[in-house]
Parts: structure tokens; sequence; C-alpha cells
């Protein structure tokens, strides 16, 4: 829990948006940085996922960690465009290493105890962990801030990737689930004189204390790149060719890849004229509703799928009335922080909801993935996420051109009434189909 708690403690997470505009960069500007961060994890996404099943993925996220601290050096050490462009690819690559690794690890880790059905519990808490971490750092902005402005901020933010980088190293190193087909096809894809492969087993393979796991050999050995070739294939086959499983990544990357709007949450709040010091108090409110709503994902995943598609339906509206009505405290000087309050109020309980329905959706996915390429089929999910946050930022980019951004917000909302109608039928259930 550490390691997800210390993902997202960093306190550049409040004010970065306002940091970029107080040096003068536009709202359409700061959605092209947006837009290169997400296309950056776009491009790596799927190659970082089969590498996760072809070498350790401890050391990936290990690796994962060093690029986060390079990236707020970056935009630290150089505040400007370029410096602000440099530091989120850096955060791309970082992200598209973390992406599919660290639940892949889990599940694996379960699958070895013969716990997976703890999978959805497990992993609800992890990114309520995560949610807490970000919490914390967002209300640390702002004492932060009233001390040592966006200098602070940074290098705090900074020691705090420096700290998540470490606590990867106390990850476990979790046999990978494989099947006896797919260590026969590895096995013919081997040239004659390959070292043997690990003995065929419907289970994880049991190893030795500090053993490594298998196809988690130094790259050296020569069948690296066969294996990675074989994983990248395996994954892409099953979810291109298997209904539930392309349906069941197209709803979780939706779910997950609208929440791409946090990113203008802090210029809203600037838009109605609240304090730079204040603004991550609001913010705040937003990552509370995401943390209960992951932190009750154990409870509502037996719930049924129409249930949830209503509550996201009730989300969606509460997020475009909620953007709206922050809109309103620009011309209501008098109420601006009792509007702002109750407008950032009903964003994060919808904010909420859709964490809730995304771990919920991410947990039955994970249940119907069957081959060994656990990370990559899960980093094209990533992937798609990707895609799904490059039309957010593309769509308010342009919309920014027309209007002011409370509406330009409240737009975002819309695709949460799609995905609660979307949701009955393509969340994945037991079985598989061709």
């Amino acid at each position: 829990m550490l390691f997800a708690f210390s993902a997202d403690l960093i306190p550049l997470y409040a004010l970065y948006a306002l940091l970029f505009a107080d040096h003068g960069l536009s709202t359409a500007q700061i959605s092209s940085l947006l837009a290169i961060w997400s296309a950056t994890s776009f491009v790596l996404e799927v190659p970082s996922g089969a590498w996760a099943d072809t070498v350790s993925r401890r050391a990936l996220l290990i690796g994962s960690g060093a690029l986060l601290v390079a990236a707020f050096s970056s935009w630290t050490l150089f505040p400007s465009y370029a410096g602000f462009a440099l530091g989120f690819v850096l955060w791309g690559a970082s992200g598209s290493l973390r992406s599919g690794t660290f639940e892949a690890l889990l599940y694996d880790d379960l699958a070895a105890r013969s716990a997976t059905s703890s999978y959805p519990r497990i992993t609800g808490y992890a990114r309520a962990a995560a949610e807490s971490g970000a919490l914390v750092g967002i209300l640390a902005a702002a004492p932060l801030y009233a001390w040592g402005g966006y200098a602070l901020i940074g290098w705090s933010s900074v020691a705090i990737a420096a700290l998540h980088m470490c606590t990867a190293a106390a990850l476990p190193a979790a046999p990978k689930t494989v099947s006896a087909s797919d260590i026969e096809e590895l096995a013919e894809a081997s040239p004659p004189d390959a070292d043997a492969l690990p003995p065929v087993s419907g289970s994880p393979l049991p190893r030795g204390e500090g053993e490594p796991a298998p196809f988690e050999r130094d790259p050296a050995d020569g069948q690296a790149g066969v294996r990675y070739l074989r994983m990248l294939r395996s994954g892409l086959r099953e979810s291109l060719r298997i209904r539930m499983i392309r349906r069941g990544l197209l709803l979780a990357a939706m779910l997950n890849g609208i929440t791409a709007f946090d990113e203008y949450f802090a210029l809203l709040a600037g838009n109605a004229g609240v304090a730079p010091s204040i603004t991550p108090l609001l913010v705040g409110l937003t990552v509370a509703g995401g943390l209960a709503g992951t932190a009750l994902a154990g409870r509502t995943e037996n719930m049924s799928p129409r249930v949830i598609a209503a509550a996201l339906l009730i989300g969606g509206v509460l997020f475009i009335g909620g953007a709206l009505l922050a809109g309103l405290a620009a011309g209501h000087p008098d109420a601006v922080y009792v509007l702002t309050a109750v407008g950032f109020s009903a964003i994060g309980v919808a904010y909420g909801i859709d964490y809730n329905a995304e771990v919920v959706a991410a947990a039955r996915l994970q249940d119907a993935i069957e081959g060994p390429a656990r990370a990559t089929v899960t980093s094209v999910g990533g992937f798609l996420t990707e895609l799904m946050a490059l039309a957010v930022f593309g769509c308010v980019g342009l919309a920014s051109v027309w209007l002011p951004i409370p509406p330009t917000v409240a737009l975002l909302g819309v695709p949460l009434l799609v995905i609660a109608a979307l949701f009955p039928a393509w969340l994945p259930r037991a079985g598989s189909d061709d």
C-alpha cells in the first residue's frame, strides 16, 4: 500500500496547471502539454506491457519511479514550455512502465496464493491508498505554496517521487501465471539448444526462495527477444479476438480515460476567482470523492451492472451541474467560496462513482484474462485510456477557443452518460466468447 500511496503523494498535482498559466501559457498550450504527456504513454503503453511480461516487473516499477523523479526535476529547474514538455515526456514514460505492470504483478501474486477472489477488494484498497496520497499531497500544497511558492512545491514533489522509487524495491516478484499450452508454444519458439523451460503447469510455477520467477530471467540468455515477441503476440491476440476482453478493455479505458478532466479542476477554481492557496482545498474535495469510491469497490463488486450504470448516470448529471455551478461563482464574488465548494463537492461525488465503476470493471477484466501476457493485455487498456485522454485534451483545447473554462469542463461530463448506457452490456462476465 505504501507504493500506491507514495505514487500520488505529489503536491504539484494541485497546482501544476496554475504553474503553467502563471508562466504565460494559455489554456490551449496547457492542453498541448497534456496531449504530449498522453501521446508519450500512447506510444509506449503496449510495448512496455509486453516488456513487463518478459522481464522483472519489480525492476520496471523501480525504473518508473526514477523517471518520475526526473520529470518533476525538469519542471522545477526549467519552468518554461520546453521544460514542462520534457517533464511530461518523462512522466508519460514513467506511467507507461507502471500501467499494467503493477496490476499484473498484484494479480499473479494473489494467484500464487490461490486468492484471486480478493483482487477487487485489494485493488480497491490500493487505489484508495493512491487517492489518499493524492489528497494529502494536494492539501499539503496549500501551506507549501504559502511558505515557498512553486519552488518548494516542486522540490517536495521530487523528494516524494524518490521515496516512491524506493518503495518499489519492496514489492514481491510474483511468478507469472501460465498454462501448459503457453509453455509449449514458447518451447517451440526456442532454439534446440535453449535452456530447458520450467515444467508444464496450469497454475503459477513454484520457485525456491530467491529463485527468479519464470520468464523473468536475465535477458542476456539470448531468449528475451523470442519471449518478448511471443508475449506481445499473445496479449494482442487475446485483446483483439475475444469479444468479452475487447469490450472490457474499452469500458475500463473509457472510465479511466475520462478522468483526464481532473487536469482542468485547478483552472476551473482559478476562473471562479479562488486564490491559489485555497485551490488545493477545492481540488481535494474531488480527490476525497475518488478515495471514497475506490475504498467502496470491495462492497460494490457484486452489485448489478444496471445499478452501477444508474449511479454513473447520476454522476454525469452531478458533474455537469457542479462544473456550471462553480462557473457561476465568477459572477458572484460574495458567494464565490460557497458556490465553488458546492460545485466541487458535486464533481467529487461524480468522480467517486466513476472510480468505483472503473475498479469493478478492471477487476472483472483481470478475471477474464486467461493467457500468460496479463500485463500486455492490461497495457492495451492503458493504450485505449490514453486515446480517451487525448480526445479529452483535444476537445478542451478546441472548445477553449470559443467557450470559457466552466462550460468546457461541464461538457466532459457528457461521456459519463454514454458510459452509463454501455456499462451493463460491456462489463466482462464469467466465461469467454470468441
